[in-house]
């Protein structure tokens, strides 16, 4: 029978991961995984997360099996950092998931299941597995217009044309709640404001997946377009990763939340997401909800946790100016001044497929065909071989060159 089976293709980015790992020269620099980095690449656990270790291994008491929605205090930490006070959290039915993208699948799989034929919209891009993922669950992926002609900038006139001319009553619409994957390209608190209205004007489902928090303006700050969305429209679903801000990417440590008209609908929701977990992998792992809960619920580790997500995002704005500073000296015919308004850890370019192959081929410098990079993977050490290939790279692959 497995005889029969035939290669799937490789991941677009765990394969570059995998020829960068094999790629064997010393001055190689991988931009193209989304992990964070330190100046010296390396991506190092949390001090305040080794201090929740610390205290968890001293009391730990059971490894006794969670329950299927996951550890309780958890739950109850998640709902507050990502919304605060703006929604009553008997209205909020939650899940701890298997990362984000856990919750991504099991959320999704419950809509399909109980609506039957559903529609999700995803932007035009987005981060690659989202199609994947969805279309596993049984949803119908649908795409708006995201990036501008220029693939720099935001189309927000474009995206919205479409939704309202193709988007219907009942429609998922997947958002990023900020630091968009994978371009770094967001929306304005106005436009915010605008689609929020939208959605509730077309009775549309705003679907968020909030996987940076505090990587783009800081950790209250990123949730402003999700709590203005919120404002308007009483059903929305949140699927959040705790991979990034915590560094937690191989405790795969997630959240599904769906907010909801009423308690009665919210206890309803919660118990088909719970039937599709135990149907899946029946509980969640206890050790990173139990690393996150710990430093939400105590003063000192979440105000020295905080105090780290600030300086990983700083790192990242500092990569992005010391980038586009040094391109402008080394190849000032081409304006990269675009990059700093975008987020996170991400960024769109501008340089093609062809360019990305140049680069990995003649410099050992891995970034996706889109023109994506992890900015994170950046270092004051490699800056200047960097932006020297990169320049190297468009004069070789000019249009006069090319003729």
């Amino acid at each position: 029978m497995f005889e029969n089976y035939s290669l799937a293709p490789p991941d677009p980015i765990l394969g570059l991961a995998e020829a960068f790992q094999k790629d064997p020269r010393s001055n190689k620099v991988n931009l193209s995984v989304g992990v964070f980095k330190d100046d010296i690449g390396a991506t190092a656990v949390l001090k305040s997360v080794k201090e929740a270790e610390s205290r968890l291994w001293n009391t730990e008491s059971s490894k006794s099996y969670l329950g299927i929605d996951g550890l309780a205090s958890y739950l109850t930490s998640v709902k507050h950092l990502l919304l605060g006070k703006v929604i009553d959290p008997s209205r909020i039915a939650a899940i701890q998931s298997c990362g984000g993208t856990g919750a991504l699948r099991v959320v999704a799989e419950t809509i399909a299941g109980q609506a039957g034929q559903s529609r999700i919209w995803v932007s035009q891009p987005t981060w690659t597995n989202h199609h994947a993922i969805f279309e596993a669950a049984g949803l119908q992926v649908q795409v708006y217009p995201y990036l501008a002609k220029s693939e720099i900038a935001l189309d927000f006139s474009g995206m919205m044309n479409t939704l309202a001319k193709q988007a219907e009553d009942g429609d998922l619409i997947c958002l990023h709640a900020c630091c968009h994957n994978p371009t770094g390209v967001d929306l304005t608190l106005e436009q915010w404001q605008v689609l929020a209205a939208f959605l509730a004007e077309r009775r549309l489902i705003p679907f968020f997946d909030f996987a940076y928090q505090g990587f783009g303006d800081g950790l209250r700050e990123d949730t402003r377009g999700l709590h203005e969305v919120l404002k308007l429209n009483p059903e929305a679903v949140i699927c959040a990763s705790f991979s990034k801000n915590f560094g937690l990417y191989s405790e795969r440590v997630g959240a599904g939340l769906v907010v909801t008209r009423d308690a009665q609908t919210s206890a309803s929701v919660l118990s088909q997401l719970k039937q599709n977990v135990r149907a899946n992998y029946s509980n969640p792992p206890r050790h990173g909800a139990a690393i996150v809960a710990l430093i939400l619920e105590d003063d000192q580790l979440r105000s020295e946790w905080e105090a780290e997500v600030d300086a990983m995002r700083e790192r990242i704005c500092s990569m992005r100016s010391l980038f586009v500073s040094t391109m402008q000296r080394t190849y000032p015919q081409r304006d990269f001044g675009f990059l700093l308004s975008q987020k996170g850890m991400f960024s769109y370019t501008g340089l093609n497929a062809m360019q990305a192959d140049w680069l990995r081929n003649e410099r050992g410098i891995y970034i996706l065909g889109t023109g994506r990079i992890n900015v994170a993977g950046m270092s004051v050490g490699t800056m200047d071989y960097l932006c020297q290939s990169i320049a190297e790279c468009l004069e070789a692959t000019s249009p006069a060159v090319a003729l």
